[in-house]
């Protein structure tokens, strides 16, 4: 029986703002959501596609995000006096013998530039970031490794549920972590697949840094990260009258200002339960 074209279209509609949202999903997920088999997601995607709605990739559909979100390269002049203020009081958290997560952004590229100003070894970086990858793998005793995954690359990241399923090999002291924005609900990302991802290392690390510079304070973005009351540190460089305003205020959150030097040293005096490492 012949599926009439006005509900083909509505599916494919739904399909691709499926994909507009999530970013990436497999195949066998994008069956569940939409209720159909297979070919028939496959049909649908290989529709849009032709009509240049969505970028087709290996086992699931990856939105415009690396065309359309500006590179790596675009934003990494932007904010950069805020984010090297950020970078070096996040660099002083790094001891000799850590295992540290290096999240995506331009952000935590300024933090790989302060830490090789003074580089702490021996330690561990683990990165999604190629750069900071690239920039750290010259340091002596410094072990680099990258997660896996699919490469976006004007966004020089590594994502995806590879990306995802690789840190669960790892238990990390601190993540330091970016975002696109927080406020007084929390903070925020652009995209659900970095989310995702920020997640899976936050679950895997003693203590999360969330390293925003000021112009992201004020802001939202259209994926909760977390709220406040599940935020370990805020680390800024945004004046406590910006922060006020936005709604951020050291009752709510552990704030770590950038004139911090050296850091509080209760700052990681709170650990978590041991993480358990599983191997897949």
């Amino acid at each position: 029986m012949r599926v009439p074209r006005h509900i083909v279209e509505a599916r494919r509609e739904k399909l691709s703002a499926l994909i507009e949202r999530h970013r990436y999903l497999p195949i066998n997920e994008l069956c569940r959501q939409l209720g159909v088999s297979e070919a028939t997601a496959r049909r649908d995607l290989a529709a849009l596609v032709g009509s240049n709605r969505v970028k087709r990739t290996h086992g699931g559909a990856l939105a415009e995000f690396n065309e359309r979100f500006p590179s790596f390269n675009e934003r990494k002049s932007s904010g950069a006096r805020g984010k090297l203020k950020v970078a070096r009081t996040a660099a002083k958290l790094i001891e000799p013998g850590g295992t540290y997560f290096f999240d995506s952004g331009t952000t935590i590229f300024a933090l790989a530039e302060a830490f090789l100003e003074a580089p702490v070894s021996p330690a561990t970086i683990v990165t999604s970031n190629l750069p900071v990858g690239e920039l750290l793998s010259i340091v002596p005793e410094l072990d680099v490794f990258l997660t896996a995954g699919q490469l976006l690359n004007r966004q020089s990241v590594l994502l995806g549920n590879t990306a995802q399923r690789s840190l669960e090999f790892w238990n990390f002291d601190i993540a330091f972590l970016s975002s696109e924005a927080a406020n007084s609900e929390g903070i925020w990302n652009s995209q659900e697949i970095i989310v995702e991802q920020q997640l899976v290392a936050i679950r895997r690390s003693t203590h999360a840094i969330y390293c925003l510079e000021a112009s992201k304070i004020g802001r939202a973005a259209p994926i909760l990260l977390k709220n406040w009351r599940n935020v370990d540190v805020l680390l800024t460089d945004a004046s406590d009258e910006k922060l006020a305003r936005s709604g951020i205020r050291p009752n709510v959150v552990r704030i770590l200002p950038c004139d911090a030097s050296p850091p509080p040293p209760d700052l990681l005096l709170t650990p978590k339960d041991p993480i358990p490492v599983h191997f897949l």
